[in-house]
């Protein structure tokens, strides 16, 4: 940290009311909330293009007692929601924070629709991660962002960050959450479903002869369109290629940050507050081996390749506290060799014919579960005797030609010879389990027996061990049309498939300690003044849990529209 060029003679080259340090969802809804509360705003981002791991994600919010769901018929009530929330998060996050978070979602949702560009469905079928905990709902408290013709965006389109390859098809044509559920469940529809999506991505002319990305934006991409349509109809600006580094200070208080723009360091001033919203550390590999559980790899984060910590570190030497460093939105991936990032496997460990398991072939967690648990259960377990990092995602030619694995279509549509060979590569294929166990060089009587008991378990559609398909959440991303259970199927048709899964994640989820305000607190539990924190920078409101779809945007849109309205004195 440096002291103000008040105290060192030195001038600022530009100054506003409130700076918002990154430019996703929860940078850009704080840029917006300042704006319409009369403040000068300006956002400025480390990267070529806006958007962060906002713009790579699912794109949807978990906002209990939503006024979108509650019209659409659905019930929920304070009261269901604390009970659910604390029942979740338990000790992990001061409850004061927590009842922020409940009050505050709803409020900053309203917002959202009724001041800017912004909208977004009720998910009613898409439930809580955890249906067993108390107060929780079997759909409702997520909002999935409508669609937006990225030309809306004009010249900004572009500078937009894509994104992630496993929300598209063919890693190209974007599809919303029930899109996808639809189209990768094999529910209702989904053949006319996919044709839809492929038909308006090739009718898109003359945009197809310039591009080969979608302009039909869905999940991540469509929020971060909406909420930067949103600065631009007010004249925000947003500064690419800026990164900070360094807060400055006149006395205890926050007055600004040292940047650089084109080569050149520069000094802003923030009158009001500083506000950062700038992402985690998960390609920082020497944050990795210091803060998260081992082993880890910044290869296997499905995150915005700018997120190295700089932001997080900038604050701890400015004397802030941290917290949750060893935490993050954790998920089985895997990284295939033609794409940049990791691709987070959210359906197929879902979807019945398939089975997960460690070096002894042995099943270790339910496979449907949420995938923070899927993870939790890979580094709880590993050990010399039964590895289960990486772990080994095995099925027959039956899920092969039904399911897209990766970045596989179905094999009806894309047949093993007309695969990438890079992603081959990466398969492996047996023409029976004990070979295909032998060339994975995992135990071969071990994945006799755990296959022969998911067979039976497929008979009878109870999972005895780990209770795959017993929940509401977990037959969401199954197949409605296996019976008796969506999510077992028989694994008995060679030839037999198997790849390597990883302990990703979707970003890390420690970072600086705020309060229910946002506000950060230094060593001694103390507010740094004009400092405020949102999103994976922060210690994460969820604690070490994953309460349910979109808990991770919420909370950074929510706490983003805390930040901002505390800096300027909104009641």
């Amino acid at each position: 940290m440096t002291e103000s060029g008040n105290n060192m003679g030195e001038s600022w080259d530009h100054s506003v009311d409130l700076l918002v340090v990154g430019s996703g969802a929860g940078a850009m809804t704080a840029g917006l909330v300042a704006h319409d509360a009369g403040a000068n705003v300006l956002l400025i981002e480390k990267g070529e293009q806006y958007g962060g791991s906002s713009a790579m994600s699912g794109g949807g919010l978990w906002i209990p007692c939503n006024h979108l769901a509650r019209e659409a018929g659905m019930q929920d009530t304070p009261e269901a929601a604390w009970k659910y929330f604390k029942g979740c998060v338990g000790d992990a996050t001061p409850d004061d924070r927590l009842h922020a978070y409940l009050d505050n979602a709803p409020k900053l949702l309203e917002y959202l629709c009724e001041k800017t560009r912004a909208e977004f469905i009720p998910l009613l079928e898409y439930a809580d991660y955890y249906p067993r905990v108390e107060g929780s709902t079997p759909g409702g408290r997520c909002l999935d962002p409508v669609n937006i013709n990225g030309k809306e965006l004009g010249d900004e389109f572009v500078k937009m960050r894509e994104s992630a390859p496993q929300q598209q098809i063919l890693g190209r044509i974007s599809m919303t959450i029930p899109e996808a559920r639809i189209s990768l469940a094999r529910t209702k529809g989904w053949m006319w479903t996919i044709a839809r999506l492929f038909f308006r991505y090739l009718l898109d002319i003359p945009w197809r002869f310039k591009s080969g990305r979608d302009r039909n934006l869905a999940m991540g991409n469509a929020l971060v369109a909406m909420l930067r349509r949103s600065l631009m109809d007010r004249d925000i600006p947003l500064w690419l290629e800026t990164p900070a580094t360094e807060l400055i200070f006149e006395g205890d208080r926050v007055v600004g940050v040292e940047a650089e723009r084109n080569g050149k360091r520069i000094r802003i001033r923030a009158e009001k507050a500083v506000i950062l919203a700038a992402g985690g550390f998960e390609a920082n590999q020497a944050m990795r081996d210091k803060y998260l559980p081992q082993p880890s790899k910044a290869e296997w984060t499905s995150a915005n390749p700018n997120n190295t910590g700089d932001i997080i570190n900038m604050g701890i030497d400015a004397g802030a506290a941290i917290g949750l460093m060893d935490e993050a939105w954790w998920g089985p991936a895997v990284k295939f060799p033609a794409d940049d990032r990791a691709r987070f496997f959210v359906i197929e460990l879902s979807l019945p014919g398939s089975v997960l398991v460690n070096k002894k072939g042995q099943r270790f967690v339910n496979e449907a579960s949420p995938y923070g648990d899927k993870v939790a259960a890979m580094y709880a377990k590993n050990s010399p005797e039964a590895e289960t990092i990486p772990s080994y995602l095995i099925f027959d030619s039956n899920f092969r030609n039904k399911y897209p694995v990766g970045p596989l279509l179905p094999g009806q549509q894309q047949p093993d010879w007309a695969a990438p060979k890079d992603v081959m590569n990466l398969i492996v294929k047996a023409d029976n389990l004990r070979e295909l166990a032998e060339k994975l060089g995992i135990d071969a009587d071990g994945v006799e027996e755990t296959v022969a008991k998911m067979n039976e378990y497929a008979k009878t559609g109870v999972d005895t061990e780990y209770g795959r398909g017993d929940t509401i959440f977990d037959q969401y991303y199954g197949d409605l049309n296996q019976k008796p259970n969506p999510n077992l199927g028989p694994i008995d048709k060679a030839p037999f498939y198997a790849m390597r899964t990883w302990p990703g994640e979707l970003g890390t989820k420690g970072g600086l300690l705020v309060d229910a305000k946002a506000r950060v607190l230094n060593e001694s539990g103390n507010v740094i003044p004009g400092l405020y924190a949102t999103g994976n920078c922060s210690a994460s409101v969820m604690g070490r849990t994953y309460p349910g779809p979109g808990a991770t945007l919420g909370p950074a849109t929510t706490f983003g529209y805390v930040a901002a309205r505390d800096a300027l004195g909104v009641e």
